[in-house]
């Protein structure tokens, strides 16, 4: 059955913003600028969830610090996928109990993915009675009044009921830094892998509209933004609700076409959804990066048939030549998952055989993290934790060799990197990304922070590169030199 897509109307977004404006009068009352905190954890999308969290409160009036104990307001943004980031959630929730004695009046909420399943919106309620507001993702368009109500009426308040999920725009963000952005393009997931939680807590597949996605877009370019990574938890899948004719790889294009020197990143791609078109169109669109993260998540066919992927080995390895057929200098990069239930010596063995041919750049590997609600978590599982620790103990192996072979080809090479910000480090005090999104370390004027520059590798590790620059959009510096 199809889900309808629920749009907020705009005069709903209004509404929120006649609330910013009541709260900022409130709190100008107040006489010193207050502050507030968002803490986020978890993946890029929640990075974008709180710069839509950071531009209300910015719009209420208050300034933001890193110090909890300084804050009038903390927010913190949630993280579900693994429940290691859970137990930090909690653990960190419940140190605020000490800020909170320090500032009575100090407003604490806990949002985001881990709090849109019930019994942690439950345990929050019953555990954690510092925490006065409590909301799922498919709220956060109505944080303004949510919190208002917190203020007004004194009482906590709790909003993470069951939804498929909404549409909105026009919310206000306060981007961190600016040379990169994040760009929504859709929210939600149809794919129910068996260990996922993501579709419950982020539910169904929604598409923005082309038109408000292309004026977002031209607005980050004009803001002077050169590295824009469009997002979805399942990109690839763009525009099948909304019937437009429109697809991802269109969309890459529509980007592509808006004048100005910047780059198109993109994530992340389910391999079923994976197509001969984007990879064509990713080769074709200058301004899109030639790196793709494409998780595989396991080797073997039989645990892929378990987890639900919707592909085979033979599949994914044919995505990858088709991809390399295209674009030759790919970096490609992947997400593997240890020790899923029932996991054998020879279902291992096909992942390590399956790395190995393809020699990704980078793996991101996770150990297997029960999820509550999920098939996955019902299934019989006879291995011990220390049978997935050696399992997860030998990918990264293998991981960190293959990586540190890749970044040694690099050596010599003069590749064009975009100067994003500053390492704190002496020596090599500015960082940089190339267009396959590798971290090239530099030493420069960190004047040149959202530049492109042409730079020479000279030296690598296992996670970086290191280079030389040889010229910028202003030509040779010789900044140690500079009075």
């Amino acid at each position: 059955m199809a889900i309808k897509r629920q749009v907020i109307e705009d005069s709903e977004i209004r509404r929120q913003e006649e609330i910013c404006a009541r709260i900022f009068a409130r709190v100008a009352a107040g006489g010193a600028r207050p502050l507030a905190l968002v803490d986020t954890y978890g993946c890029q999308q929640n990075e974008a969830d709180s710069e839509k969290l950071r531009g209300y409160l910015a719009e209420m009036g208050y300034g933001f610090t890193s110090d909890e104990f300084e804050a009038d307001v903390i927010v913190v943004n949630t993280c579900a996928v693994r429940e290691h980031a859970e137990m930090r959630v909690l653990g960190n929730v419940g140190a605020l109990n000490h800020t909170k004695k320090a500032r009575p009046g100090q407003i604490i909420a806990v949002c985001g993915c881990m709090v849109q399943q019930p019994h942690m919106a439950e345990k929050l309620k019953k555990s954690y009675p510092v925490v006065d507001l409590v909301f799922g993702p498919h709220e956060l368009w109505r944080f303004p009044e949510l919190l208002e109500r917190v203020m007004t009426k004194h009482k906590r308040v709790f909003a993470a009921d069951k939804s498929d999920g909404v549409v909105a725009e026009g919310i206000p963000q306060r981007r961190d830094g600016s040379v990169k952005a994040w760009l929504s393009v859709m929210y939600g997931c149809n794919n129910f892998c068996t260990y996922c939680v993501v579709p419950y807590v982020r539910g169904r597949e929604r598409s923005r509209l082309p038109e408000d996605i292309l004026a977002e877009a031209r607005q980050l370019v004009e803001a002077g933004y050169k590295d824009i990574t469009l997002l979805g938890q399942n990109v690839n899948s763009y525009g099948k609700d909304l019937g437009g004719g429109t697809d991802f790889a269109d969309l890459i294009r529509l980007i592509n076409d808006i004048p100005g020197e910047f780059r198109i990143r993109f994530m992340t791609s389910h391999p079923k959804d994976a197509t001969e078109k984007l990879f064509r169109t990713m080769a074709e669109c200058e301004k899109c990066c030639r790196q793709l993260h494409l998780p595989v998540q396991s080797g073997s066919d039989r645990i892929l048939k378990r987890m639900n992927r919707s592909y085979d080995r033979e599949k994914y390895l044919g995505l990858v030549a088709l991809a390399r057929q295209y674009m030759p200098e790919l970096v490609l990069t992947t997400d593997i998952i240890v020790g899923f239930p029932d996991e054998t010596e020879e279902d291992f063995a096909d992942t390590l055989s399956l790395c190995e041919a393809v020699r990704f750049d980078a793996m991101f590997t996770f150990i297997y993290s029960k999820r509550v609600g999920t098939p996955a978590a019902s299934m019989p599982d006879p291995y011990t934790r220390a049978d997935k620790q050696r399992h997860f103990d030998q990918l990264t192996e293998l991981s960190n060799r293959i990586s540190g072979e890749k970044h040694r080809e690099y050596e010599g090479r003069t590749l064009r990197v975009l100067i994003d910000g500053e390492t704190g480090r002496e020596g090599y005090n500015l960082s940089s990304r190339t267009d396959g999104g590798r971290l090239v370390h530099l030493s420069g004027d960190p004047a040149l922070i959202g530049q492109f520059a042409d730079v020479t590798i000279t030296a690598s590790n296992t996670w970086a590169l290191y280079g030389e620059i040889r010229n910028s959009e202003f030509g040779i510096r010789n900044w140690e030199n500079d009075s």
